[in-house]
């Protein structure tokens, strides 16, 4: 009966101890297969843009493919809403931007962002910058704000969707001129850019990295940069603040989620991996180019990040009145 009831013990706690090093196993052993990666936009903006020079290297450091899957619409949404479906394991991972934070804060979700997935870096950051087709007849912030007044409503601008952080950010700037602007929504900045180069969107505030390779090739005119100092990738730009605009800053962020629950030690080689892959100095330096700056941080720092980015828009929404779809 003792012999017995020690083999009992001892079954119990083999089980216990199996199950306590489950996670650190998968962490050890993780990945064993390619592993995706939701891309919250289309092809062609500064997420895509994100996403295809990490992700290589980011699989490189991982030891296996990192596949990037695009799926545009709905500020991210979609994509969101099937990654908080996807198996909690490491092998299905979402790379968002801050308009995903917004939308759900004005649109009704089938999934919760900060309930159903688990942060994991913040990959990179990019200013944001106002520019306009060079047909437009100015040549900087104050003449755009007079001819906006002098012509109400008949300027338009792009973003990602509504509720987006383009959204958010150019009505922001429009209360903050007194001018009243078009909103014209698009799938993503590659989805809008056509428009934007043939000069049927007239003006855009979107993220450096979207963009500036087109203000380089003077396809757009760039008429300001929305950071509290002036910019590297651009000095001879004002700021927006410099420009008559107070108080107006907007970084555009990029971070990785995976679905709630998987397993801690997969969360922090992630964030490991991701922190090495940015500061390479081929990544680094291909990201300077286009104004944006990797980051690499913690997942408890994303978390809070996140956090202040919802507090932080939650007061625009309110104040540019902007509502569901």
């Amino acid at each position: 009966m003792k012999s017995k009831l020690r083999i009992s013990k001892m079954a119990v706690l083999a089980v216990a101890l199996s199950v306590v090093a489950a996670p650190h196993s998968a962490a050890q052993t993780y990945p064993t297969k390619p592993v995706r990666m939701i891309v919250a936009s289309g092809a062609g903006g500064g997420l895509d843009f994100v996403a295809r020079l990490v992700g290589p290297k980011l699989g490189e450091n991982l030891g296996q493919t990192v596949v990037v899957d695009n799926r545009a619409g709905a500020s991210g949404s979609i994509a969101a809403e099937l990654a908080a479906h996807a198996t909690p394991d490491g092998y299905t991972l979402i790379l968002l931007s801050a308009s995903l934070v917004v939308y759900g804060m004005v649109n009704k979700t089938r999934y919760d962002l900060f309930r159903d997935f688990a942060p994991v870096s913040q990959v990179a950051a990019a200013p944001y910058i106002l520019t306009v087709n060079p047909a437009l007849p100015v040549k900087s912030v104050k003449e755009l704000i007079a001819h906006a007044k002098s012509n109400p409503s008949k300027l338009n601008y792009p973003s990602t969707g509504n509720a987006s952080l383009a959204h958010l950010a150019t009505e922001f700037f429009a209360i903050s001129t007194g001018i009243e602007l078009v909103h014209v929504p698009y799938k993503g900045v590659g989805a809008a850019l056509p428009d934007m180069l043939s000069g049927r969107i007239h003006m855009s505030m979107l993220s450096v990295g979207s963009v500036f390779s087109h203000v380089r090739s003077q396809k757009l005119r760039a008429l300001a940069i929305a950071t509290a100092t002036r910019a590297k990738v651009a000095p001879e730009l004002p700021t927006m603040i410099e420009a008559g605009v107070p108080e107006f800053t907007v970084t555009q962020w990029h971070g990785l989620l995976a679905p709630r629950g998987t397993p801690r030690p997969v969360i922090e080689r992630l964030h490991r991996e991701i922190g090495k892959a940015v500061q390479q100095p081929e990544i680094a330096s291909r990201f300077a180019v286009d104004g944006t700056e990797g980051i690499g941080s913690s997942p408890a720092e994303f978390a809070a990040h996140l956090r202040s980015e919802r507090d932080r828009w939650a007061k625009v929404i309110k104040l540019a009145n902007i509502r569901t779809d």
